[in-house]
């Protein structure tokens, strides 16, 4: 699925629902695009269902703060859906300040035969009504519309970075840099502050918060990272505000690899639970880390996502890569891991026989039906000719957010801005 290219089309998040049968992405220009799995066709089993588009709406507009004189972005920064409960769809959209709850329902018949209105739609005159109609519902062409339900805004003096639904699915949070909200899905015009971090002091500051997820079956149960790589699990039973962590999970920092670099990426950019909720999955610059909830001092697995970079942290800061935030999702068993980086690849590893893959995502290597060819990077002496080299690495082409599909072997990668779907080859 390609957008044009347009600046505004640069996809900024990517999620499938709770079944996979859709997938939303949401983009600079504050539009979420849907994508529906088709059903299999009894003629052609083998090929499983493709994802066309659904729906497409403009979910946020760009603002002007007047107060702090700063522009508000449009750009959606996470979707979250909601699990289905009846035959429409919801979904939370957030940009910056902004979280919007969002209803995606079908339409296939209309009204017909009003007795005060015309067919067009018009008041009749009362004087001319003798007769009493019944309306009947008339087949039409199906309409996906998707309107927007709640809007919970002015609650985020900072950036709003994450969304997460609770397990109890009657309430969801909020976090930005120094916050994180609690709000419950009817009520738009309050919402609970469950973790403040910021000092009394600015000057004091030493830490912002990177992401926040809720526990998957634990409703009083939250995790939060930080900027200085450090992920706190928070028990709401214990306190309102969440002040005091129920655990900390850092990794004491190996000071022969200390540089002017390490604090920038030790920096967390994704923290997710796993399915199980046994695990937390941490993405910093270089690395992904496994954690087990019962050990804090250090993570039972670390991955190296892009090692090589190391001797090019120097020029990464001048670009400004170094800032860049990757996401990281598991697989639906837990068992295998995937997170992007540059040159439009991304990589998966495989928790159980520690196996991983280099894979890209790119117009050229990815014609419809193609199998995918593992990607190696050479560093320093002889490049082998399938390899490339670290120095002809594209920076600007990067791949932040992924999905997995729920139960089966489907992804979603978004590479700038286009969306590529991959599923396991099919025998």
């Amino acid at each position: 699925f390609s957008y044009m290219e347009k600046n505004t089309d640069i996809i900024s998040t990517v999620e499938f629902n709770h079944t996979g049968e859709l997938l939303a992405t949401g983009d600079k220009g504050g539009r979420v695009v849907i994508f529906q799995r088709e059903q299999e066709s009894k003629n052609q089993v083998h090929r499983r269902g493709e994802y066309n588009v659904y729906s497409t709406f403009q979910s946020h507009e760009p603002e002007f703060d007047y107060l702090k004189s700063l522009e508000i972005e449009e750009k959606i920064n996470k979707i979250r859906w909601l699990p289905q409960q009846n035959a429409a769809y919801f979904l939370l959209s957030t940009n910056d300040k902004t979280v919007k709850l969002w209803k995606v329902s079908e339409r296939d018949k209309r009204p017909e035969g009003y007795n005060l209105k015309d067919e067009e739609g018009r008041l009749r005159d009362p004087a001319t009504i003798t007769t009493l109609r019944v309306p009947v519902l008339r087949p039409m062409d199906l309409m996906v519309e998707a309107t927007p339900r709640r809007v919970f805004a002015n609650a985020h003096t900072y950036h709003i970075n994450s969304i997460s639904v609770n397990s109890d699915y009657e309430t969801y949070m909020s976090a930005d840099d120094l916050r994180i909200n609690l709000w419950n899905f009817e009520i738009t015009n309050q919402s609970f502050n469950i973790v403040d971090i910021k000092p009394t002091n600015m000057e004091e500051l030493t830490e912002v918060i990177t992401a926040a997820e809720f526990h998957p079956h634990h409703c009083n149960t939250f995790v939060y990272s930080s900027s200085k790589g450090t992920i706190r699990l928070c028990d709401m039973r214990a306190s309102a505000l969440c002040d005091r962590h129920t655990k900390f999970f850092e990794e004491p920092e190996d000071p022969s690899n200390r540089s002017f670099f390490s604090e920038i990426i030790s920096s967390i950019s994704d923290v997710k639970f796993s399915h199980s909720g046994r695990y937390i999955m941490t993405r910093d610059y270089l690395t992904v880390k496994v954690w087990d909830l019962n050990m804090e001092n250090r993570p039972i697995e670390t991955y190296q996502v892009h090692d090589y970079l190391r001797s090019k942290l120097c020029s990464l800061y001048e670009n400004d890569c170094i800032f860049d935030k990757f996401e990281c999702v598991w697989n639906g068993s837990d068992s295998v891991i995937m997170t992007g980086s540059y040159n439009n690849f991304f990589r998966m590893f495989d928790r159980n026989t520690k196996r991983d893959v280099t894979l890209e995502a790119s117009r050229e290597n990815s014609k419809p039906r193609a199998i995918l060819k593992p990607r190696k990077v050479c560093v320093g002496g002889k490049r082998r000719k399938d390899e490339i080299s670290v120095d002809s690495l594209d920076f600007s082409k990067k791949i932040l957010h992924t999905a997995w599909h729920p139960s089966e072997n489907i992804i979603a990668v978004a590479a700038t801005n286009n969306l590529y779907i991959f599923q396991d080859k099919v025998n």
